[in-house]
């Protein structure tokens, strides 16, 4: 910070307007506005393009003297010690009233900016950012920003030509930058200009806590309204803790909102459109929650969202912020939950975003070897830094707090926890121990999952085996509610790709994951990833030909529905679309309406249906007591069979997958009841696009044991299928 001669002195006075109008002064609240000068009251202005000044109170009115060295600084004796305003008159004859800035006082709390000494406020949001507000009797925006080694710190925006010279904000406590402009508010474009700690102008920034933002390419600040929004799902948020509980249903439809359908016109949906068609098509399909991917302002739509340059701002494609709360309303109010995709791993480096932002890497690591993603390009957080952690876990709680949001899926949680992550040897710092796990980025997941409100979960992305991810943190976790299997998506795709005649070679790549099911609560994720650019369809994965591959992703689902975890399947793959996702266009709804296609639209909305209903199914989903096998070496004809079990009055549940090209007519499977079990699913019934082979309904247990269970009947299993049996009383 610079300090300028005493501007009670002419010397003085004269370097600091020297210095306003080069646009460099980084304290002009001591020179401009009212300020005594010899003893009288005295008002100094900068008003670049006024020829003439007026200064106005209730009772009073001067004209200002034109500074005749230095073009639009105006100054003069005023005795009114009240508000005033000015009138400006420029050379062309065109007339400006504005409050002057400079009059106002600070309007933010001083004990919640001394919290920036040592780290940040939990709930940022609310001191930082654009807040449209009524300040000291006056109609304007408060601006505040946090850049603790920038020189200077000014608005830009139409309503000062993105003059950087106009609005120089007032540095306060822990290094935030504040000004309130009278007249400005929501619906006006913004930035912030900064001047770095090397006296060098650094590119227009576009503010880290903006809560709106142009529509890219676009990347302007907008100052958003006040939200307006009146919550009607009361009853969701004081019941979400249930919903959300490990013992219940959780099946997951992820969303890229702006491809999963289009406007007559091409254009992604607005949030209104999605309220109306999203939300009732998730219900009718019979998932419990939607997630949607990345909804954060990002610059590049190939990005997915997954390069976040506006954390708080949700992106202006879909339309205003209250869009986004009256769509989670709606959720809400339909039953289903909303999770969003939260990217707290790295940012991108686009010149208006947060990479040095304040001329110095106040965001991300300065090293690079800790603080550049060498497999994505982009900048990583510094994890060490109070500030910074205070910021992303604020940004966690806006969400969470600010949109009812239920959950946040955290991205790529194995690239914070290894120091040396996608890092050859000897391009990374190890840490105070010598090792590889980053001490700070786990301390600050720890923090965020100890930051939630109630009934909230996060969900890790989380791909190596690092342990205790959804343990309790007094267990020595990292307090995670869910944590993504990949290991099992993995295999199981890799095994279901094989030539039906290889599988016995890869047997056991299906069980293996039994091994470790339940050493973390998971998500069983068929995601976007699955159906990216360069991998293909779920349907062209399938081996054989087009009844086979349909018949194969029936049973894949079905197994995936009968195993233990939570489950997650992306848009599109409801119905089997056969190509992959294409992210600038919408879903091919037509095909969606072919009877094979529709019968595995049908498969999954009565796979959710029957896995909301049976508590076997889901009830001890992270307990291995809710599991057992009947048949896991069945190699030759390809057939896997287990129990489910829920609480002790629940019906049990027998899941038998045969992923053999051949029908097995007389299957003898061991049962752990004699009677009556219901054939309650069948994926190769007819309704499915099976070819109709099954069990007439039901088969009858008698008290013969086999495989290790006291009953046992002989069943029909269909060719690459799947069957949920379950004990009637």
């Amino acid at each position: 910070m610079t300090t300028d001669p005493d501007p009670q002195t002419a010397s003085g006075r004269s370097a600091s307007l020297d210095r306003v109008l080069a646009g460099t002064h980084d304290a002009p609240f001591s020179i401009l506005g009212p300020h005594p000068l010899d003893g009288a009251g005295h008002v100094t202005a900068f008003v670049p393009g006024a020829a003439r000044l007026t200064v106005t109170a209730a009772d009073a009115r001067a004209e200002l003297i034109p500074d005749a060295e230095r073009p639009g600084i105006f100054a003069g004796p005023f005795e009114q010690t009240g508000p005033y305003r000015l009138e400006a008159h420029g050379a062309d004859g065109a007339r400006w009233t504005v409050d002057d800035p400079y009059r106002f006082g600070p309007s933010l709390d001083e004990a919640v900016l001394a919290q920036f000494e040592t780290g940040a406020p939990e709930r940022l949001w609310q001191c930082l950012g654009a807040h449209p507000i009524t300040h000291e009797g006056v109609d304007g925006t408060r601006f505040a920003v946090w850049a603790p080694h920038a020189r200077r710190v000014s608005v830009v925006g139409p309503f000062n030509f993105w003059d950087g010279r106009r609005h120089v904000m007032r540095r306060r406590t822990g290094g935030v930058w504040e000004i309130f402009l009278p007249g400005v508010g929501a619906g006006e474009t913004y930035k912030y200009e900064l001047i770095g700690a090397d006296g060098a102008l650094l590119p227009p920034k576009a503010d880290p806590v903006g809560f709106a933002s142009e529509r890219p390419p676009a990347n302007a600040s907008v100052i958003a309204e006040p939200s307006g929004h009146a919550w009607a799902d009361d009853h969701w948020m004081e019941t979400r803790a249930g919903r959300n509980a490990r013992t219940t249903p959780i099946s997951i439809y992820e969303v890229h909102l702006p491809s999963w359908r289009r406007g007559a016109d091409g254009r992604p949906l607005s949030w209104a459109e999605a309220a109306d068609q999203l939300v009732p098509y998730a219900v009718e399909m019979g998932f419990t929650h939607l997630e949607l991917m990345p909804i954060a302002e990002h610059p590049f739509d190939g990005s997915w969202g997954y390069q976040p340059v506006g954390l708080f701002a949700p992106t202006a494609r879909h339309g205003e912020p209250d869009g986004l709360r009256a769509l989670v309303d709606a959720a809400h109010r339909a039953g289903l939950g909303v999770i969003l995709d939260w990217v707290p791993g790295h940012f991108p480096t686009d010149p208006h975003g947060l990479g040095r932002f304040d001329g110095t890497p106040l965001y991300e690591y300065d090293d690079p070897r800790q603080g550049f993603h060498p497999e994505w390009n982009t900048l990583i957080y510094d994890y060490g830094s109070p500030q910074v952690t205070g910021f992303l876990t604020s940004n966690a709680l806006y969400w969470l707090e600010e949109f009812h949001v239920d959950g946040l899926r955290v991205d790529a949680v194995a690239s914070m926890l290894y120091r040396d992550y996608a890092r050859p040897a000897g391009e990374w710092v190890p840490n105070a121990d010598g090792g590889r796990e980053n001490y700070e980025a786990i301390d600050f997941l720890k923090r965020v999952n100890r930051a939630l409100p109630p009934g909230a979960q996060t969900l890790a992305e989380e791909s190596t085996a690092f342990p205790g991810v959804t343990k309790a943190q007094d267990q020595g976790g990292l307090g995670f509610g869910y944590k993504w299997n990949m290991g099992w998506m993995h295999d199981t795709l890799e095994y279901m790709k094989t030539d039906p005649a290889r599988r016995p070679e890869r047997h056991h790549t299906v069980t293996f994951g039994l091994t470790y099911a339940f050493d973390e609560t998971f998500v069983l994720p068929i995601s976007h990833d699955e159906v990216s650019p360069g991998r293909g369809s779920m349907l062209g994965r399938m081996p054989g030909d087009g009844a086979a591959r349909f018949a194969n992703l029936r049973a894949y689902y079905a197994f995936m529905w009968g195993h233990p975890g939570k489950k997650l399947l992306f848009m599109g793959q409801e119905f089997a679309q056969p190509e992959e996702w294409n992210h600038d266009g919408a879903l091919d709804w037509d095909v969606a309406e072919m009877p094979a296609h529709d019968g595995v639209r049908r498969l999954i909305r009565d796979l959710n249906a029957l896995y909301r209903e049976t508590p076997a199914l889901h009830y001890r989903d992270a307990d291995p007591g809710g599991f057992q096998w009947i048949e896991a070496d069945a190699t030759g004809p390809s057939v896997y069979s287990w129990l489910r079990r829920g609480g002790p009055d629940d019906a049990e549940v027998a899941v038998l997958c045969n992923f053999g090209a051949s029908a097995q007519p007389n299957w003898r499977t061991g049962l752990p009841q004699a009677g009556r079990w219901r054939e309650a699913l069948n994926t190769d019934a007819d309704i499915y696009g099976g070819s109709g082979l099954g069990n007439l309904g039901a088969v009858h247990a008698e008290p013969h044991p086999h495989q290790g269970q006291p009953a046992s009947t002989e069943v029909m299993l269909p060719p690459f299928s799947a069957i949920f049996l379950i004990r009637e009383p």
